[in-house]
C-alpha cells in the first residue's frame, strides 16, 4: 500500500475531481494502481468511462510530481465486477447485491446448531441486507441459502423442498474485506456493478 501522505494527497486529488476514491495499491515494479467510482446517487446508475480515467491519471500525474512520490507507472481504473466495500456509504450503495464476505475472527458460537456454517468460518457469500443496529452502530447481514445450483438443462422436481435460507449479522469493525460477488451473466447482461471502463496507464512525466 503507498504511504499515508501519498494515500491523503490522491484522495484529495480525485475527490477534488468530483469522484470517490475506492482503492489504493503499490504492486511489484513500482505500479501505482488507483481505483475510481463515480459518487453514489440513489437510483443513478452513473459509470466511469475511459474518459474518466485519463482525467484523473494527468491531474495525478501532475500532483505527484509536485509532491515528488515514488513510482514507475500509474494505472487508474474503474472498480471491475468485484469491487472492494470499505466505508457504510458503500453498502448503502450496494444493498440487495452478491458479495464475498471475510471477517477478522472465525464466527465461533454464532454457528448454531443444525446449521451447515462451521464455528471456524469467516469467509461467506450471499446477498447484502439492512440489520437491526448493534450498539448504536448500523448492522448489517449476509443472507444466503444452501440450495445446489442448477446446471443447464438440468429439470427439477416441483416436489423438491428448498433449503432454508441462512443469514449471518455483522458490523463494518468485524470486516477483514468485503467485495462484490464477481458474477458473470453468459447471456450478455452484466450486474449492474459490473460496468465500468478499461484502465489508463500511464508512466511518470520526467
Amino acid at each position: 500500500m503507498a504511504s499515508l501522505s501519498t494515500n491523503d494527497t490522491i484522495e484529495q486529488t480525485v475527490t477534488g475531481l468530483g469522484y470517490d476514491l475506492v482503492d489504493i495499491e503499490r504492486t511489484g515494479g513500482g505500479l501505482l494502481r488507483v481505483t475510481i467510482d463515480m459518487p453514489y446517487v440513489k437510483d443513478a446508475e452513473q459509470f466511469i468511462n475511459a474518459e474518466d480515467c485519463e482525467k484523473v491519471t494527468r491531474q495525478l500525474q501532475f500532483v505527484l510530481e509536485v509532491e515528488g512520490a515514488a513510482y514507475s507507472r500509474l494505472e487508474v481504473s474503474s472498480p471491475g465486477i468485484d469491487r472492494p466495500l470499505r466505508s457504510e456509504k458503500d453498502f448503502e450503495r450496494f444493498a440487495g447485491e452478491l458479495i464475498d464476505l471475510t471477517l477478522k475472527a472465525p464466527i465461533g458460537v454464532a454457528a448454531t446448531a443444525g446449521s451447515t456454517v462451521s464455528a471456524n468460518q469467516k469467509k461467506f457469500r450471499g446477498t447484502l441486507e439492512h440489520a437491526e443496529p448493534k450498539g448504536g452502530v448500523a448492522g448489517w447481514q449476509i443472507v444466503w441459502s444452501d440450495e445446489p445450483a442448477v446446471k443447464p438443462g438440468q429439470k427439477v422436481s416441483k416436489k423438491r423442498v428448498s433449503a432454508p435460507l441462512q443469514a449471518l449479522g455483522f458490523t463494518l469493525d468485524e470486516i477483514h474485506s468485503a467485495r462484490l460477488a464477481p458474477v458473470v451473466d453468459f447471456k450478455g447482461r452484466k450486474p449492474k456493478a459490473a460496468k465500468g471502463a478499461p484502465a489508463a496507464d500511464a508512466q511518470p512525466e520526467n
